[in-house]
């Protein structure tokens, strides 16, 4: 048998996959199975007034199993991979205590890699250096941005795309506050809170077609549910534009909605064709990022995972 066939003990479930997919209710359903407790690794569901836009999970899903760190975070805070690691190995702490099993569910590669391989040590970027490159990025666009981080971090703009706003300014902050590159620090890892082969893995690879039917029907279900009285309740805090919250799938489009700039079938039609490219990045992280982990179609997860833990 191979460390992922094993039957255990493992230390924690690991449940990820693109938009979409089927991850919640695979989760409560191990969870239930396992009397396991359910730990978010999605990097949207943790804002709090982000609840319809994000499919966080249903009240009945939450009263079926425990569910930690989702909605504790205000939409007005620019909320770090970091901080989620140390929120998160915390939380797997006290479940691990409590002789729980964590099943760690979302979309956020990021999350899952610095989880099972560490995390980089930079120390924090004064307000000051951030306010001024988040300043340069309004006024010059994200391509002017990337042409400077080629000049000072070859290495970083090789790595990062022109359009990929967020981490273009992350990479330009790490080099003014710090002199280094953002791709040495990286090489200085905080150790591992969970190592891979000490969990039960699985990424979640629907069909490509089903998945876009899925995007559609999930979105149109969100409007039911009164996603844009959601975003409107954000717009109205009149926030950066540049936070993370506001730039959720769906966001900028409905608020260009409210702002009269377009009908609102228009807007779900950009929101779901942005998610659908989204899920496409999804499958490429996964597959060069964290390459030993298994993947399954919805249909063959549940039963693949209950062989591994013996559930």
């Amino acid at each position: 048998m191979t460390g992922q066939e094993r039957r255990g003990p493992w230390r924690a479930v690991l449940i990820a996959g693109p938009t979409a997919s089927g991850k919640s209710a695979l989760a409560v359903e191990i969870a239930e199975r396992t009397g396991g407790v359910i730990i978010n690794a999605d990097s949207m569901q943790v804002y709090r007034d982000l609840h319809i836009i994000t499919a966080r999970p249903s009240p009945d899903d939450e009263a079926r199993v425990p569910h930690r760190l989702y909605g504790y975070v205000d939409a007005a805070e620019t909320y770090s991979a970091g901080q989620w690691l140390r929120n998160a190995s915390a939380v797997i702490a006290d479940v691990e205590a409590g002789g729980k099993l964590p099943v760690v569910i979302g979309g956020t590669g990021l999350y899952f890699s610095m989880l099972t391989k560490g995390l980089a040590t930079i120390p924090p970027i004064p307000q000051a250096i951030r306010d001024h490159w988040r300043a340069r990025l309004a006024q010059e666009g994200a391509a002017a941005l990337h042409a400077e981080l080629a000049k000072r971090d070859p290495v970083m703009a090789e790595r990062l795309r022109r359009e990929d706003r967020t981490r273009i300014v992350r990479a330009l902050e790490v080099w003014e506050a710090t002199g280094r590159s953002l791709s040495d620090w990286q090489q200085h890892n905080m150790p591992p809170v969970i190592e891979g082969r000490d969990a039960a893995r699985i990424f979640l690879a629907p069909d490509r077609e089903v998945l876009h039917r899925r995007i559609e029907a999930r979105f149109s279900a969100m409007l039911a549910a009164g996603a844009l009285d959601e975003v409107a309740a954000l717009k109205a805090r009149m926030l950066d534009p540049l936070l993370p919250a506001m730039k959720a799938h769906g966001v900028p489009w409905l608020i260009r909605h409210l702002e009269g700039q377009m009908s609102l079938e228009a807007a779900a039609n950009e929101a779901i064709a942005d998610t659908r490219r989204y899920t496409k990045r999804q499958f490429t992280w996964f597959r060069n990022q964290l390459p030993d982990w298994p993947w399954a179609t919805p249909a063959e997860a549940s039963g693949q995972l209950c062989r591994m833990l013996g559930a």
